[in-house]
């Protein structure tokens, strides 16, 4: 199974890249950063038409897998992220026959933050948007970031998240 990680994040080194990391070293996935990528705001007439969503996009319909990644902000997702996600109404709109091909395909999500638990409310999109798309949801892998000795148990997460995630 062919793995893309989608990285959102603020800090491209922070604590949710070295739970991605983990998590690409151990499955094999491919990453995409975000922060390396330029894209605008979903547009109604479809003026951002030349930035990099489209061809990004079309590089990750190579992939079985799609494994969301950012640190909860304000118990969301990024802001980086958030506009990836809203620009797939470009595929519903736009690119409809290329927004056909994530159908049947797997997602998933990697988060890290504060808070001991994940809010149920940083789920929600990502499982209500896998369903719009038809795209099977396969849970998440949470990671709580409070002291020194939880940074040390994040390789343990990330391996455990290979496991639930990918099988």
């Amino acid at each position: 199974m062919k793995i893309a990680v989608i990285l959102g994040t603020s800090k491209s080194d922070g604590n949710t890249r070295a739970m991605v990391d983990a998590f690409v070293n151990a499955s094999g996935a491919t990453l995409f950063d975000l922060a390396n990528y330029e894209l605008s705001f979903f547009d109604y007439e479809n003026k951002n038409s030349t930035d990099d969503f489209i061809p990004l996009v079309r590089e990750l319909i190579g992939f079985d897998h799609l494994v969301f990644a950012s640190p909860v902000y304000w118990y969301s997702m990024s802001a980086q992220l958030k506009v990836f996600v809203d620009r797939l109404s470009d595929l519903l709109s736009f690119e409809k026959a290329l927004g056909r091909e994530l159908k049947g395909k797997f997602c998933s999500v990697i988060a890290t933050g504060y808070n001991e638990e994940l809010p149920s409310c940083f789920v929600d999109p990502f499982e209500m948007t896998a369903t719009y798309l038809q795209i099977k949801y396969k849970g998440y892998a949470y990671h709580c970031v409070q002291t020194e000795s939880n940074l040390n148990q994040m390789n343990t997460t990330a391996l455990v998240a290979v496991q639930n995630l990918t099988n």
